[in-house]
């Protein structure tokens, strides 16, 4: 499987998971690979917004390829490793936005993933699921950790509990997507949030994105607090300057994100 990305002059990053053949599903290599683009996107100032979906028109992803991890269990050793090989949805810290364009199947490992992005977008015929239970096992990686962020109570535990996937307009009616389009609108779907979003001014949009994400984990005096912070830091890029320059000239911004 191969992890192909590209990056378009608006800073608009496409990450595809590419094995249609498997339907996607992610073997050691692949996941090493996707490690590499999430840190690729975390890291390259040119890189405002970034897209996720995979090959074909079958499957976002299945998650691990089960057959490819049945000789080779987890070792004791590689249990206090806890920084290797991050994920977005296993501690990988991205502040910048992440779309999910969702061109199918969307189960085990391919949902845990979309828990982890901050905009979703599905084909009609995609499909949600946590099916790790039928197969002796539970949903890591934060699937877990992060379903009762991203579903009702009841609902996710009839999801995570039977096992069972759930269409997708359900997943709309529940919230887990942005919006549901037919299958040959979906990347223009995906490519006109990643369009709006790669407008606005960059820091500022991680800044909302990382104070947004640690709120759930903070009191509100503290979440006030960095927000106060997080002004003081932006007060002192060129792009706080640029936003009302630009408002007063009545013309569009040029930020830089710096």
């Amino acid at each position: 499987m191969s992890i192909d990305m590209e990056v378009d002059a608006d800073g608009v990053a496409t990450i595809v998971m590419n094995r249609p053949e498997r339907l996607n599903a992610m073997d050691q290599a692949a996941y090493e690979a996707l490690s590499e683009a999430w840190i690729r996107v975390r890291d390259d100032n040119d890189i405002r917004v970034a897209v996720v979906t995979g090959a074909g028109e079958k499957s976002f992803s299945v998650g691990a390829d089960i057959k490819s991890f049945l000789t080779t269990g987890p070792q004791p050793e590689e249990f206090f490793k806890t920084q290797q090989g991050q994920i977005l949805n296993r501690g990988l810290e991205v502040w910048k936005p992440i779309i999910a364009a969702v061109n199918g199947y969307c189960l085990g490992g391919g949902m845990t993933l979309l828990f982890a992005t901050d905009i979703r977008v599905a084909a009609e015929h995609a499909t949600f699921g946590l099916s790790e239970v039928k197969r002796g096992i539970f949903a890591g990686n934060g699937g877990t950790q992060r379903l009762l962020e991203n579903l009702p109570k009841a609902v996710a535990m009839e999801l995570i509990l039977t096992g069972d996937p759930i269409t997708a307009s359900e997943a709309e009616r529940w919230g887990l997507v942005n919006k549901v389009v037919p299958a040959d609108k979906l990347m223009d779907s995906a490519y006109d949030y990643a369009a709006r979003i790669a407008r606005n001014g960059p820091l500022a949009v991680q800044a909302s994105k990382e104070l947004v994400v640690r709120s759930r984990d903070v009191d509100l005096a503290t979440g006030l607090r960095m927000e106060q912070a997080m002004t003081t830091v932006l007060k002192t890029s060129r792009d706080s300057a640029e936003g009302p320059r630009a408002f007063t000239e009545k013309r569009p911004p040029r930020f830089e994100g710096r």
